[in-house]
């Protein structure tokens, strides 16, 4: 399995100037472009961490994902959510053939947790011994920053903020989040349930 990225967050989409304003708050910030790049940066990692913890999109854009079989043809959960819809299946052969599903044979279960593609009849299009199935599909909570719930937006500026305070630290633990950040994104995070635990 693996999911690609096809289209990243645009320069446009981030708040550089909401975050100039919340480092001016600490530590004092130069009326200049001189380091927005630096920011942007700051901010895409940032966006990119919560993501990771929530599994959630937050922007709006395009990902691929590709399997080497269904795990189940009745219906299969997408890596991410919220999809917002999906824009081509397409099956490869083992000698690298491609046919594009008609996108009447499929149609997207939407869910704030776990959004599936599901066959329109019994079962989704068989994929061959030594095939695969790319799902092309957008996904996001937001088409731009201004839509994104307050709670997320205020978690990115706030983990964003950290990295920039502490860039040079080398001494700070793996996957080191502050507390206000993993509060705001708490009821965010996926559900999971296995082995008798929920997490």
């Amino acid at each position: 399995m693996m999911l690609m990225e096809e289209t990243s967050v645009p320069d446009a989409a981030l708040p550089v100037e909401q975050f100039k304003a919340h480092l001016r708050l600490g530590s004092g910030f130069a009326e200049d472009n001189v380091q927005d790049e630096v920011l942007k940066g700051f901010l895409r990692a940032a966006i990119a961490a919560i993501e990771a913890r929530t599994g959630k999109v937050l922007i709006e854009r395009m990902f691929s994902w590709s399997l080497n079989g269904w795990r189940n043809r009745s219906g299969e959960v997408l890596p991410v959510a919220p999809v917002q819809s999906v824009a081509s299946v397409t099956l490869t052969d083992a000698a690298g053939q491609e046919v594009v599903v008609d996108a009447a044979a499929y149609r997207l279960e939407r869910d704030g947790q776990r959004p599936r593609l599901r066959p329109t009849a019994t079962c989704l299009p068989a994929v061959t011994t030594g095939g695969s199935v790319k799902i092309t599909f957008f996904a996001g909570m937001a088409a731009d920053w201004g839509g994104l719930p307050a709670d997320l937006g205020q978690a990115v500026l706030l983990l964003a903020a950290h990295y920039y305070e502490y860039r040079d630290e080398t001494a700070l633990g793996d996957g080191c989040m502050p507390f206000g950040v993993t509060s705001l994104i708490q009821r965010y995070r996926m559900v999971r349930f296995g082995a008798g635990v929920v997490q």
